[in-house]
């Protein structure tokens, strides 16, 4: 696969993917946006910066964080990792009429609601200027779009439909958001990080520092709330996807101890095992 791939071409859409050497010591790509477009950027590698070229304005990205971006006029990005990492991301460019068509803001008032905020961008930060994180089932579709091999208008219908859901889901993580008080309830922001995170390796440290508590209080009021602490809440979702993902045999089993957060095949067998009575490889051989 080369650096930037084109994954996909109509008239409404181009998806394209980018994936840079490890062995780069200073990854760099330029991104062009069209006039009356909708940019879905999905930040896929750590430390990723993107200098808008008409503003001069540097924003930083964590990995796993995306913004959707509308742009009025034709406009140039730069992005970029210097930290030996490679630049890893997933573009997806909509055109406007696309997007007016399919949310018809005519319809009724949420509608014209909704594409007011995408033309305004609202949708870039999620919590006091911070990029919202993918979901589990964003993760998910991106993969779908990554790997799917089929052309055609089997391959359009494919891409529609998928860019419906993200479309959808990222409206639903918006809409959540805006359900909260000023300040969110502490236990619902931990909770929330957690379900979008749980796949990762996350620490109470980190949760603390995303969203600004101290790690005794995230673990007193989480487990308060939900009667189960945090580790033992992050091992539970990691067990409920793995068992999903155990019954296809196509996919390793180290490939599902890290699709589940875990750095270690050994770690993971053992959280299983503990979890359900048997090994994956027992399970997944019954």
């Amino acid at each position: 696969m080369t650096p930037k791939e084109l994954l996909f071409r109509s008239e409404d859409i181009q998806i394209l993917f980018h994936e840079g050497s490890s062995f780069e010591k200073f990854s760099k790509s330029e991104m062009i946006e069209s006039r009356s477009s909708f940019n879905l950027l999905f930040f896929l590698g750590p430390d990723i910066n993107l200098t808008a070229q008409d503003c001069r304005t540097t924003f930083s990205f964590n990995k796993n964080q995306y913004i959707l971006h509308y742009s009025h006029n034709n406009s140039v990005a730069e992005l970029w990792t210097d930290n030996h990492q490679p630049l890893k991301y997933l573009r997806i460019e909509i055109a406007y009429n696309y997007i007016f068509n399919l949310i018809n803001p005519g319809l009724n008032k949420e509608s014209e609601e909704i594409l007011e905020n995408m033309t305004r961008n609202n949708y870039i930060f999620l919590y006091k200027q911070t990029p919202p994180n993918m979901t589990v089932e964003m993760h998910m579709i991106l993969k779908e779009l990554i790997t799917y091999s089929k052309k055609g208008m089997l391959q359009k219908l494919f891409i529609e439909a998928k860019i419906i859901k993200l479309l959808m889901l990222i409206f639903e993580q918006f809409s959540e958001k805006n359900t909260f008080t000023e300040t969110p309830k502490i236990p619902a922001m931990i909770k929330k990080f957690i379900d979008e995170n749980f796949h990762r390796n996350i620490k109470v440290e980190e949760i603390g520092n995303s969203i600004g508590i101290n790690q005794n209080k995230i673990r007193k009021e989480f487990k308060a709330q939900y009667h189960i602490t945090v580790s033992d809440y992050i091992a539970e979702l990691r067990m409920l996807k793995a068992k999903k993902l155990i019954i296809n045999k196509e996919i390793m089993i180290k490939e599902i101890a890290i699709e589940c957060g875990y750095e270690y095949v050994q770690n993971f067998t053992r959280a299983f095992k503990k979890k359900f009575g048997v090994s994956p490889e027992k399970l997944r051989n019954e």
